[in-house]
């Protein structure tokens, strides 16, 4: 017999070679027909796959997100099945599951798909999905895995084996259709329902753009048809709420091609409202003791070599700057953190000073890949709202627990209020990635699971995700569409301290070495205003949007008195601007609806007669007659409402 422990602790014993499936049928049977992956220990497993010792068992239906990746993984090799019927000579590299669903590359050679293609490609994937075929792995040797890829002349899947080692190479097989998989699949491709074939795309092999390109087709698939559509009607809202579109709509960014790739351009308006996230922060951070720095732009090869970004990043990071000087080498700065740590370095601290706060609004460069550029979201250049905390180790966990506040305020603010803290942990097989000593590894990751547990946060594990100099607290927000946008970021670090440096005289009158936390609550200006903006669908908070109030005078007549208005709140604080056009003002209503302003003020004969204002608010209509000074206070206690002192 062995003992298996499932997730609520409790142990059962079943007979060796017993199955998931065997698992979930002692449980219920209702679970038995749900479940379609399986996690034994650490490791994805099948659910007819046998097991023979003790351990930990995790039962997978399609609502976790671990089943989610095995029905979207199994149903691109349906995918890869029914291309091979269309396209015999197709060359199959690599069909992973991502977080909406799956690709495939492919290698076409003279052929092309298209979205005329699509239909016949889904209709063929229901078709075989209807067989019903068991997905089965097998173990292959690498010389018989050579073989078989070699006689279909695909150099991709060779070259793939040929990385591998003798006795971990796996193939697995449904129906007629066979291919190299390391495993994670649901029991059979009837439980896929529903097929969709999303988009087709150019990628290179390995993402390398010195390789051949390939052809990506993109898909996503339920088992239930009405999940489809409810996931399709989710992507047309996001579509209406693409921060690219709204950015443009409203003014915000834009890109140029003169200009380069991936580098955005603030307008007026996108800038404002930078500003005024930028103002609010800066508030928050001066009330918490933080001090504002700057630093350059560029800094020494050697700066980065010392803090090993440079050995981690240099790939991804912009080609060295040669000077006139010869061996005078400078790079664009893909990080804040060891300009803040020379920063420290300027003078010695004693232990009454410490804590340091340092904080900066850094633009920094990174030289992602052209096909990985998106928007706000994958940019070349962004800001990081960037903090460096300089701390002796018996501060650290009420200093790490001080941002956790600050990131809280900042998410309650800006209406972020479904989201997940990761504690982002070093792989624990493969140290290599990470610098510094197992003992300063540990110290750090125990540092952030207890101030998170003390904080009360609702939190998840993720093994791998860490920084390479240490683990990291992040906050994953889930927006309205239901997808999940890591923003806000802590890390504990004793490892850079190490690698500058960094001391401040003890009490003992000693040199101790300071921890270090970096901290970014908005991660990067780029991404989080993205985020905000589908969040929002462009209805920013009422303290942030660019224009809180337009007046609609309802002629030319009552110019004057808009223009009386417009000044009595501006000198209130509150940004006004005039629709003086010469249009109806049901027209300038349904404009000022689009432009997504909060409040519009409709003043004429009365209004103007009587001292007030008529108010309408968007997307509620008419909310009466004030008084200008009543107004101020609405706008006033709406905007304290959410700003509450930090």
């Amino acid at each position: 017999m062995i003992n298996i422990t499932l997730p609520d602790g409790s142990i059962k014993q079943f007979e060796k070679g017993s199955t998931p499936n065997d698992v979930a049928m002692s449980i219920s049977h209702g679970l038995a027909r749900n479940v379609i992956s399986a996690k034994f220990d650490d490791t994805i497993i099948e659910t007819t796959t046998p097991i023979y010792i003790d351990g930990s068992l995790t039962l997978f239906t399609f609502d976790n997100t671990e089943g989610k990746k095995a029905f979207w993984h199994s149903t691109a090799h349906i995918l890869a099945q029914a291309i091979t019927f269309f396209y015999p000579e197709v060359k199959l590299t690599i069909g992973p599951a991502i977080d909406n669903g799956f690709y495939y590359d492919l290698g076409l050679g003279e052929n092309s798909i298209s979205d005329k293609d699509f239909k016949k490609i889904e209709d063929k994937m229901i078709e075989f999905a209807r067989g019903k075929h068991e997905f089965k792995l097998r173990s292959i040797s690498k010389a018989d895995a050579l073989s078989y890829y070699k006689e279909q002349n695909n150099e991709y899947k060779v070259e793939l084996i040929e990385n591998l080692t003798d006795g971990e190479i796996t193939f697995c097989d449904h129906d007629d259709f066979t291919d190299l998989c390391r495993g994670g699949h649901i029991p059979n491709t009837g439980i896929v329902k529903a097929v969709k074939i999303m988009s087709v795309a150019g990628a290179y092999w390995r993402g390398d753009e010195k390789n051949k390109q390939l052809t990506r087709v993109y898909g996503v698939s339920f088992p239930k048809q009405k999940l489809l559509t409810e996931h399709l009607e989710k992507l047309e809202e996001a579509k209406q709420r693409d921060h690219r579109k709204l950015g443009k709509e409203l003014e915000l960014f834009a890109f140029s091609k003169r200009v380069g790739q991936g580098l955005p351009l603030w307008l007026p308006k996108g800038a404002e409202l930078r500003d005024r996230l930028e103002q609010f922060l800066k508030r928050a951070q001066k009330k918490a003791g933080y001090e504002m720095v700057i630093t350059p732009h560029i800094g020494q090869k050697e700066l980065y070599v010392t803090s090993g970004h440079y050995e981690k990043y240099g790939e991804d990071s912009f080609q060295p700057i040669n000077t006139p000087k010869d061996d005078e080498e400078f790079l664009l700065k893909p990080m804040n953190c060891p300009h803040h740590c020379e920063v420290y370095n300027v003078k010695p601290y004693s232990y009454k000073e410490l804590p340091k706060r340092f904080a900066e609004f850094g633009t920094v460069y990174r030289y992602e890949q052209s096909g990985e550029l998106h928007g706000l979201t994958r940019v070349r250049c962004f800001t990081q709202d960037d903090a460096h905390i300089f701390c002796m180790p018996d501060q650290l966990n009420d200093e790490f627990k001080g941002v956790i506040d600050l990131v809280l305020y900042v998410f309650k603010a800006l209406g972020f209020e479904d989201f997940t803290a990761q504690i982002s942990l070093r792989d624990p097989d493969d140290k290599e990635k990470y610098i510094g000593s197992d003992e300063n590894w540990e110290k750090a990751e125990n540092a952030i699971i207890n101030a998170a547990k003390e904080k009360g946060l609702n939190t998840i594990v993720e093994y791998g995700e860490a920084a390479f100099y240490g683990p990291k607290l992040d906050f994953m927000v889930k927006d309205v569409l239901g997808r999940n946008w890591q923003l806000g970021t802590i890390q504990v670090d004793y490892n850079l301290p190490e690698r500058f440096d960094l001391t401040y005289k003890g009490s003992d009158n000693q040199l101790h070495r300071p921890v270090m936390i970096h901290r970014a609550p908005f991660g990067s200006m780029e991404r989080f205003i993205a985020i905000l903006l589908e969040n929002t669908g462009g209805n920013f908070p009422l303290w942030l949007t660019p224009d809180q109030v337009i007046i609609l005078p309802i002629s030319d007549k009552y110019q004057k008195y808009a223009e009386k208005v417009s000044q009595v709140l501006e000198n209130s604080e509150i940004r006004a601007l005039i629709d003086d056009r010469s249009e109806k003002t049901g027209r300038k209503i349904r404009d000022a609806e689009m432009k997504k302003i909060p409040y519009m003020v409709i003043v004429g004969e009365n209004e103007e007669g009587e001292g007030t204002i008529s108010v309408r608010k968007h997307g509620e209509g008419d909310k009466g007659t004030y008084t200008i000074e009543d107004f101020i206070s609405l706008i006033n206690t709406e905007i304290e409402s959410t700003l509450e002192k930090f």
